[in-house]
């Protein structure tokens, strides 16, 4: 019995054997071309990322030059405002006697023409 016992432990330790010999963890590789689609996907990304980054910067550029455009719109405007108010007091007639009477001048109505269309 010890020869058959013997042949049954040495089969066992066969077929251990194989089963662990069957069982191969193998690791993933990545090929030489995976590797080259992954380093073009990246410089893609940073490539992309960089230009929009750059088209936000120019739009900020813009928009800030818009609006400084309109602030100094807005102060001519104001400021042409004020001038015109300023003409609309110095030439009331009342003005223009009284500066002309300073000066010395006088209405003559003898000297006056009268021009019709």
């Amino acid at each position: 019995m010890s020869s058959v016992a013997k042949k049954i432990q040495e089969q066992q330790i066969q077929e251990q054997q194989r089963s662990v010999q069957t069982v191969i963890v193998r690791k993933m590789k990545i090929s030489f071309g995976e590797m080259i689609l992954i380093c073009a996907l990246a410089l893609a990304i940073a490539f992309l990322g960089t230009k929009v980054i750059s088209n936000q910067a120019a739009i900020y550029k813009t928009n800030k030059s818009i609006q400084m455009t309109n602030h100094s719109i807005d102060e001519q405007t104001r400021l042409n405002v004020d001038l015109k108010e300023q003409v609309s007091e110095l030439s009331t007639y009342e003005r223009i006697w009284k500066k002309a009477a300073d000066l010395g001048l006088k209405l003559n109505e003898n000297n006056v023409k009268v021009v019709q269309e």
